[in-house]
């Protein structure tokens, strides 16, 4: 059995990074003409275990960066004037691309609007819990008061 690390997933063999046992022939043949796999020396593999080791360090630091925004917008509240009626009903709506400018105007965060997670865009005066997703599995919910400019 010939060693490889593999460049890329390979369906049935590993994932990206990985040290994986295969028959000299699949190593010669199919993956190192696909650059999907690079032979495995002990100088490769130390090598691939750096970057697994500084990709991984990285996702931690972007997860507790999350943390620390999802906690700072957990704590904003956002007040966004738009025009609206006698009986407090808009004449337009507060949509995800309003709220993602008003949190850019109050926090100088960039967030893609697809994150603001609304049922509907919002349609009337008041105060509304706005539920943003910053990382995966991490959410803030953002206090919004919409009032009648």
């Amino acid at each position: 059995m010939a060693q490889a690390i593999l460049l890329k997933a390979v369906e049935n063999v590993g994932e990206r990074g990985e040290v994986v046992d295969v028959s000299p022939g699949y190593l010669r043949n199919f993956l190192l003409p696909r650059k999907l796999a690079q032979a495995a020396t002990p100088a490769s593999i130390a090598d691939a275990q750096r970057r697994q080791e500084a990709a991984e360090r990285a996702a931690r630091e972007l997860a507790d960066k999350a943390q620390e925004n999802a906690a700072l917008l957990s704590r904003t509240v956002l007040t966004i004037p738009q025009p609206a009626g006698d009986d407090g009903r808009l004449f337009g709506s507060v949509t995800a691309q309003d709220i993602v400018d008003a949190i850019k105007q109050a926090r100088g965060m960039k967030i893609d609007r697809r994150k603001v997670q609304l049922d509907q865009a919002i349609r009337t005066t008041g105060t509304h819990m706005v539920t943003i997703e910053i990382h995966e599995g991490v959410t803030a919910t953002v206090k919004t008061i919409v009032t009648a400019a």
